[in-house]
Parts: C-alpha cells; structure tokens; sequence
C-alpha cells in the first residue's frame, strides 16, 4: 500500500505543480490556450487508449457505458452548480469572474479521483504500474492546473488557488490508495465501471471546458496542439 501511495503522489503531484506555475506570474493568454490545447489532445488518448479500452477489456462494454453516463452526468451535475454559485457570489461585478478556471479545477478533481484509482487497481493485482500510463497521466494533468490557476488569478488569491489545487492533488493521491484497496471487492467490472466513469466525466470537460477556452485563447494554432498531445500520449499508451 505503501508504493500505491507512493505512485499515486507522484501522478497527482502536476496538478500542485500546474498550480504553481499558472500563479507564478501572468501567462500570455496565447500560451495558456496552446498549453491547454496540448493537454486536451493528451486527454483524449488517455479516454480512447487507457480508460475505455481497458475498461472495456476489463468487464466488457455495458459496465464501460454504465461508468461513462455517470461520470458525464456527475460532471455536468456539478459544473452546473458551480457555475450557478459564481454567478451569484459574483452577481454585479462580472470582472471577477474565474472564467473556466473553476471548472477546469472540477474536472481536474472528478477525472483524477477514478483515474488514479485505475493505477491502484493494477497495483493489487500484480500488474505493477504502466509508466506510460503514468507519464500520459501527469503530462495531461500539467496544463490542466496550468489554464486553471492562470484563469482564476483574476478572481482569487495566490494563496487560496494553491490551497484549492494542493487539496484536489492529495485527494487525487489517496484515491490510488482507495483504488488499491478496493480492487480485491470491486473484481473486473467495479475496474470498468471505474475506467467508464473517468472517460465520461473527462469528455463532458473537454467539450464544455478545456477545448472552447483553448480554442478562445490560442485560435486556429490549438487544433495543431491538440493533435500534437495527442500523438505524444498515444505513443507513450502503447510503449507498454
């Protein structure tokens, strides 16, 4: 349990580091949404190479859809409220607004809690942990808290971001351990309804959030970007 813990923090440490990064100073909004684009594409390689497949090869398709409705519906749920909630804390003053920020931040905590329970997973069965996997994880986590943190910058303080994305990131890190504790009940189809889960809950996030602010951002250069991430993720998903 110790080396889940262990694996688990090291995937979730880029989100704290993203965090850092997009507070560190004021980000042209070209390169957050060329960042943001690089990561999107990441992402979707992540769904179709790691989350689906696997899940699917785990427990088959239906457990895989079960999983992928609920974490699109957990997403879209929850972004919605959060979203409902700055509008009226911000009532009045729109210039406070976080733009997607928060709700990348949503995404970011409701896509890594399954996510890294899936590396948990493997763990307890002997699998060991897939460093392509893991480095497909942490690269597309980076430019996640990246975008995120630049974006709230306008609407937070410094210390309140990092506080936000330190808690998402040890969240995220116990939830490798939860997965590694979990996989001798949850068996192959609690593993795909897993998987399904994070898909879903990503690509409700990248449509409603991540790809339209990096398309705002960094214009016609993030369709180029997104392609760029999603090759290097690619490759990394099937060095192993």
């Amino acid at each position: 349990m110790t080396d889940a813990l262990m694996w688990g923090a090291l995937a979730a440490s880029s989100l704290l580091v993203g965090a850092l990064l997009g507070v560190a100073r004021r980000w042209p909004g070209r390169l957050v949404g060329l960042v943001l684009a690089f990561g999107a594409g990441a992402l979707i390689a992540s769904v179709a190479f790691e989350l689906a497949e696997e899940g699917l090869q785990a427990g088959g398709p239906f457990p895989v859809a079960a999983g992928i409705a609920l974490g699109a519906a957990a997403f879209a749920g929850g972004n919605l409220a959060i979203q409902s909630l700055g509008a009226r804390r911000h009532r009045g003053h729109p210039e406070r607004e976080e733009g997607g920020g928060t709700g990348l931040a949503f995404g970011a905590f409701l896509d890594g809690i399954p996510e890294q329970a899936v590396l948990g997973i493997g763990l307890a069965s002997g699998g060991g942990v897939s460093v392509a996997l893991l480095v497909a994880v942490w690269i597309s986590n980076l430019p996640e808290a990246i975008g995120s943190a630049a974006d709230m910058r306008g609407g937070r303080s410094r210390r309140a971001i990092l506080l936000l994305w330190a808690g998402v990131s040890g969240v995220c890190a116990l939830a490798t351990l939860g997965g590694y504790a979990l996989a001798d009940v949850s068996g192959e189809t609690g593993a795909s309804v897993i998987n399904g889960f994070a898909a879903g809950a990503l690509l409700v996030m990248l449509v409603d959030e991540m790809i339209p602010e990096a398309r705002s951002k960094a214009g016609a250069a993030a369709g180029l970007a997104t392609v760029v991430g999603f090759a290097l993720a690619a490759g990394l998903s099937k060095l192993t």
